[in-house]
């Protein structure tokens, strides 16, 4: 029986990537070697590494004058290295809060420099998005960071933030690779690979060029962006296997037709999902629908006395990790660019077949 893995993260990967890292693990290329054994200075890993990055440039069409970091710690390290690598002679950073993640980056950064939480989606349970009308900015922040799509509150910016002069940094880590951006409107756009990019271990950083030299003093050198960026991100052995999985992940977005067409299969997948929440009373859906995350659907049982029958015929049908977080509770289900549309026809039909036994 075919499983579909709707799990938050780490995540589906494309099957053909699965099989192609199988098919080279014991010898990747005639080397008698596989990626996990090669030494991070060869040339056969920085082949892999170099080919990563040029084809991560082509499919966000990452402007020259930014540099790409594969880094470690995932987006929870980078919490604390963005401000340790941005603040330099400023005092405040402003943050938007829209879930929790957006409180684990607030979290962090007050450990190195005052954080205004210059807007907050918490009167309402973090179901939507604060309009940026209503955003109260500092005179002089050291950047504003937002969180772009919530994984646990299933909320989604579906605009990007213009505050001029400013560097706004994103934790893209949910959402990377599955729409289109102007790479350009940011200073920083960082993410644990985990979602839509590869396996754990992995954190992308692409950073403006000339916000290199802001870093405190305290900065250790392995999280250091300008050290990093001098040293192609390897400062120290970089998670070299995870490198590798994403470049294969990176080909396979490139074969599928880019972003773009990716972008126009998560809108189909997402829409059939919401439409059929839409059409009954038995689920719930709470983010505003303006604010709907393509990628992690959060939505309740009307009655949640049933939700680990719903959960066991869930896994019975082939469709796991479902279960959504505890914080929120309810159900998740995370289509991220690997999840095939049958995936999410099969929960529907699923969800409906359910509705006609218990409501």
């Amino acid at each position: 029986m075919r499983v579909f893995n709707f799990s938050a993260g780490p995540a589906v990967l494309p099957e053909t990537v699965l099989e192609r890292a199988a098919a080279e693990m014991l010898d990747w290329r005639g080397t008698g070697m596989s990626v996990m054994e090669m030494s991070h200075r060869g040339k056969e890993f920085i082949g892999i590494a170099a080919k990563a990055e040029a084809d991560l440039r082509t499919l966000l069409a990452i402007p020259a004058d930014y540099k790409v970091l594969f880094l470690q710690g995932g987006a929870i390290g980078e919490n604390a290295i963005v401000p340790m690598n941005l603040v330099g002679g400023h005092k405040v950073a402003d943050y938007i809060n829209t879930g929790e993640w957006s409180k684990k980056s607030i979290k962090e950064a007050k450990k190195y420099c005052t954080v205004n939480v210059a807007a907050s989606s918490e009167d309402l349970d973090f179901t939507y998005v604060p309009p940026q009308s209503a955003w109260k900015l500092s005179d002089d922040p050291a950047f504003v960071h937002v969180c772009t799509n919530e994984t646990i509150g299933g909320v989604e910016y579906q605009w990007t933030p213009d505050i001029g002069r400013i560097p706004l940094v994103a934790d893209m880590s949910s959402h990377l690779l599955s729409r289109v951006i102007d790479v350009s409107k940011y200073g920083v756009i960082y993410g644990g690979a985990q979602k839509n990019a590869g396996p754990a271990g992995l954190t992308l950083v692409i950073v403006r060029g000339d916000l290199l030299d802001r870093a405190l003093p305290i900065t250790p050198s392995a999280f250091h962006w300008k050290e990093q960026a001098a040293a192609d991100s390897m400062v120290n052995t970089p998670p070299t296997y995870a490198i590798y999985i994403a470049g294969l992940v990176f080909e396979w977005l490139l074969a599928q037709g880019g972003v773009a067409a990716i972008e126009q299969r998560n809108i189909a997948k997402a829409k059939m999902l919401y439409d059929y929440l839409d059409a009954t009373r038995f689920y719930t859906s709470p983010a505003r629908k303006a604010d709907r995350s393509r990628m992690n659907v959060r939505f309740h049982l009307h009655d949640e006395s049933l939700n680990e029958a719903f959960l066991k015929g869930a896994k019975a049908a082939g469709m796991d990790q479902l279960k959504g977080h505890r914080v929120v509770g309810g159900m998740r289900a995370s289509i991220y660019n690997a999840m095939p549309i049958e995936g999410v026809r099969t929960l529907v039909e699923y969800m409906k077949a359910f509705e006609q036994r218990h409501g």
